[in-house]
């Protein structure tokens, strides 16, 4: 089963990846997965990424297009894959379909904004350990100090409101065209093509587990 997962930061995506690839036994492959395997590799295409990165340039769509195609080519991709964090935008996804990838499923986590500010910018970190703690749904026995070393928590530059802020307009102005995208294939595609699974990610991280399995299971439509 070919999957891609589609959401904003904060949404889950991460936490779903994990249990729906482990479920289906393929794997979860990440942009930053990618990019780290083709430079590992030492192939051609490893060492044309290298020279893009190494001069701090983004890497072109046709180069990761190129990438993702040689990683699901491996043989551990044979019985399917779940792409997390690409396509970003409605050209990578156009470039995807053109590779002649087909796609089984579009799982989108919606999630409103505020929830989503609510989510990030409440999070404490601490330094040492990488400890997470949530200010609302998972506190510090005393308020900004982690619980096993008493040290003070932080709050990363990218959870701060104004920064977390700025993250979702990008992926709103990118990805509704990106999902308009899908929803158009989806509905050329028939009962027998692509999937199309847009669900609430605000419920507990179980609840949209158990949607998007059993949606899988059974091969519905939403």
């Amino acid at each position: 089963m070919k999957i891609i997962l589609l959401g904003p930061p904060g949404a889950g995506k991460g936490t779903q990846a994990q249990v729906v690839s482990r479920h289906l036994s393929v794997p979860q492959i990440s942009t930053g997965d990618m990019l780290r395997e083709a430079v590992a590799c030492g192939s051609a295409l490893g060492r044309q990424l290298q020279t893009t990165l190494d001069s701090g340039a983004l890497v072109p769509d046709p180069l990761m297009l190129s990438i993702i195609q040689e990683r699901i080519d491996n043989d551990d991709c044979r019985n399917g894959f779940l792409l997390d964090g690409f396509p970003r935008t409605r050209t990578q996804a156009e470039g995807l379909a053109e590779l002649g990838i087909t796609i089984d499923w579009v799982i989108e986590l919606q999630v409103d904004s505020a929830v989503l500010i609510r989510r990030l910018s409440g999070r404490r970190v601490h330094p040492g350990s990488g400890r997470t703690y949530h200010i609302e749904h998972n506190p510090p026995k005393r308020e900004g100090l982690d619980d096993l070393t008493g040290e003070p928590l932080v709050q990363r530059a990218d959870d701060r409101v104004e920064t977390v802020s700025h993250r979702l307009a990008v992926y709103n102005s990118e990805t509704a065209p990106l999902v308009a995208f899908y929803v158009q294939r989806a509905g050329e595609a028939g009962a027998q093509g692509l999937r199309l699974l847009r669900l609430d990610g605000a419920q507990s991280p179980q609840q949209v587990t158990s949607e998007i399995l059993s949606a899988l299971a059974n091969g519905r439509k939403s």
